[in-house]
């Protein structure tokens, strides 16, 4: 009895620490999801480059990136480790056009719930989400299978190139300094896209200047790229909670209710509500027969467990 006493103390004290952690992490997915509103206003109101716009955000973020990281410091990293960086970085390039294209024609809801779901939950934010369709320009009243297909495709990279980080790197220090090398490929790969996009936007009758939002850019360097890494890197090794996880589904979900009034968009609560629950539940189940397997393997005693068993998450392959 004093043994399991002592343990409901431990687990306790564990709980109150990682309360100032779970703080950290809703605020930093807030202010991320945030400057997606923010970009998302930007790209409705002007007509500035999708393109132009994420490759400036790219340039700067890379470079904080190496700098704050520097790769080429410490164990030299092998090919195995590079190469799928690199090769990452053009998914991730590819990933941030189609993802903010379809933040600007699906709105900012159904790009994140998009990011969460790929093509599930995009089909049924598109049924669920509003009656108009539109906030700061005229639209469509139904977005056609075209329109949601960019947001579905971007979901699908987005969790495709999370895999591709975790096979890479297990340690934490390594999987920052690999992103480094990730951020900073997939701007060099974006760089002829945005040349190529500036030479087809430059006419000889073209001499119309687009407004910048500077909030919109540094936003979305700041809290859209940067700093939602160490973030989510924190959430994924202290708190055990990874992006594709009800848990996280949660905690975003309640920065879009917010998001969602503060801005009067033309928001249903119902429908979303409806399909949080059905993302939450569809992620629930698929992960219920790996929680089965570990469940069955693991160890009576957890505190003879070695570190990597102990945090090892249920949760889908992001």
């Amino acid at each position: 009895m004093e043994g399991d006493w002592w343990f409901v103390v431990v687990v306790e004290g564990g709980e109150r620490r990682q309360n100032p952690l779970r703080i950290i992490h809703i605020i930093g997915n807030f202010m991320r999801i945030w400057s997606i509103y923010s970009m998302y206003y930007y790209l409705c109101q002007s007509e500035a480059s999708v393109v132009l716009f994420i490759f400036t955000c790219l340039v700067p973020s890379s470079i904080i990136f190496l700098s704050v990281q520097k790769p080429w410091r410490g164990r030299p990293l092998s090919n195995t480790q590079v190469v799928p960086a690199m090769i990452n970085g053009a998914i991730t390039a590819l990933y941030f056009i189609l993802w903010v294209k379809g933040v600007k024609s699906c709105g900012p809801l159904r790009a994140i719930l998009a990011e969460y779901s790929g093509a599930v939950l995009g089909v049924l934010s598109g049924v669920l989400y509003g009656r108009r369709g539109h906030v700061w320009k005229k639209r469509e009243k139904v977005l056609g299978m075209k329109e949601m297909a960019v947001p579905m495709l971007a979901g699908i990279l987005s969790a495709f190139r999370r895999v591709i980080t975790r096979r890479v790197s297990i340690k934490n220090q390594l999987k920052r300094r690999l992103h480094a090398i990730t951020i900073a490929s997939a701007t060099c790969f974006m760089f002829p896209v945005a040349m190529w996009d500036i030479i087809l936007r430059t006419t000889p009758d073209s001499s119309k200047e687009y407004p910048i939002s500077l909030w919109s850019y540094i936003s979305t360097i700041v809290f859209g790229v940067i700093l939602i890494f160490y973030i989510e890197n924190i959430a994924e090794e202290r708190l055990h909670m990874v992006f594709s996880s009800p848990k996280h589904l949660m905690v975003a979900g309640g920065c879009i209710v917010v998001l969602e009034i503060f801005y009067k968009m033309d928001f249903s609560l119902a429908g979303f509500i409806i399909c949080c629950a059905i993302l939450g539940f569809g992620i629930y189940e698929a992960t219920s027969l790996e929680r089965t397997k570990r469940d069955t393997h693991q160890a009576p005693d957890l505190s003879e467990e070695p570190f990597e068993d102990q945090i090892h998450m249920s949760s889908l392959p992001t």
